[in-house]
C-alpha cells in the first residue's frame, strides 16, 4: 500500500469528524473517495499529506509513519506528492510557465535550460503549451486546472491528489481533466487520489472507490460494488436521492420552537 490510513480519528473543537475511518491506495491505481458535504474528505487529504495529524490511528505514505516523522522528513516526503488543489491555486503574479516551474525552482538546483525543457514537456502533457506566456488571469477555469496539474506533475510525483477537480467545468473541460487524470496515472506508473462528491464522473475513473459518512467508511470497493449496496445511505448518496438516512439540513433545535422564542425576545 501506498497510503494506508488504519482506525483514524479526528475532531474538532469537539466534534468528531472522523471515529475510526481505514482508507488505503495501492500503486499504479486510482482510488476514489466520495461522500456529502461535510464528510470530511478534504480533512482526510489534510492528513495524508501531514498538514494536520490525526488524534488517533496510524497513517503511513509511502511506507513511513506520518506520526514519527520530523518536520525535514514531512517536508521530504511532501516532494514525492503532487497535490491538485479545489480552486488550482496558481500564484496570481506569476505567468502559467513560472507557475508550472516554481516547484521545480524552490526544490532544485537544476540549470535553467533544463527548467524550461522540463516546464514546456508538462505543459504539452496537459496540452497548454502555447499558453506558457499567459497570465492566470487570463485563462478559463479549466485552463486553470490544466495549469495546475502541470504543476502538480512537474516534479514526477508518486502520489498525486486530486481534491474536488471537476467543480464548476463545463463539459468539454471536464472530459478533458477526466482523460487527463486517467492518462498520467496510466503513463506515469503512479498511485492517484481523487476526492469528490461527483459520483458518475468519478465512478468512470475509479479503480477502487470509498464512500464516507458519519466519520466512518460507509462503503468501499469498486464502483459498481457501490452503485449495488444494500445501504439505503450507500444507494441514497449514488443515487442522489433526498430521501434517504442522510440528512439535508445540520442539526439544529425545533425550528418551530426556535423561531417562536425569536419573537419573544
Amino acid at each position: 500500500m501506498v497510503v494506508d490510513v488504519r482506525g483514524v480519528h479526528y475532531a474538532v473543537g469537539g466534534r468528531p469528524i472522523f471515529a475510526g475511518v481505514d482508507v488505503q491506495a495501492r500503486r499504479g491505481r486510482i482510488t476514489g473517495i466520495m461522500g456529502p458535504s461535510g464528510t470530511g474528505k478534504t480533512t482526510l487529504l489534510k492528513i495524508i499529506t501531514a498538514q494536520i495529524a490525526a488524534d488517533r490511528g496510524e497513517v503511513r505514505v509511502c511506507g513511513q509513519d506520518l506520526a514519527a516523522l520530523g518536520r525535514s522528513e514531512i517536508y521530504a516526503l511532501r516532494k514525492r506528492m503532487g497535490m491538485l488543489f479545489q480552486n488550482g491555486a496558481l500564484l496570481t503574479d506569476l505567468d502559467v510557465f513560472e507557475n508550472v516551474a516554481f516547484p521545480v525552482r524552490e526544490n532544485t538546483d537544476l540549470p535553467e535550460a533544463l527548467i524550461y525543457k522540463l516546464v514546456l514537456t508538462k505543459l504539452q502533457a496537459v496540452g497548454l503549451r502555447g499558453a506558457a506566456q499567459l497570465m492566470p488571469g487570463e485563462l478559463s477555469g479549466g485552463m486553470a486546472r490544466r495549469v495546475a496539474l502541470a504543476r502538480a506533475i512537474v516534479m514526477d510525483p508518486e502520489v498525486l491528489i486530486y481534491d474536488e477537480p471537476f467543480v464548476g467545468l463545463d463539459p468539454i473541460s471536464l472530459g478533458v481533466i477526466m482523460r487527463l487524470i486517467k492518462h498520467m496515472n496510466e503513463a506515469l506508473g503512479i498511485t492517484t487520489i481523487v476526492v469528490s462528491h461527483d459520483v458518475r464522473e468519478l465512478a468512470t475513473i475509479a479503480d477502487d472507490s470509498y464512500l464516507l459518512s458519519e466519520g466512518r467508511v460507509a462503503a468501499a470497493g469498486a464502483p459498481a460494488q457501490l452503485r449495488a449496496s444494500d445501504s439505503a445511505a450507500v444507494r441514497q448518496f449514488m443515487t442522489g436521492s433526498e430521501d434517504g438516512p442522510v440528512p439535508f439540513h445540520y442539526p439544529a433545535p425545533d425550528y418551530a420552537v426556535q423561531l417562536f422564542a425569536a419573537d419573544e425576545s
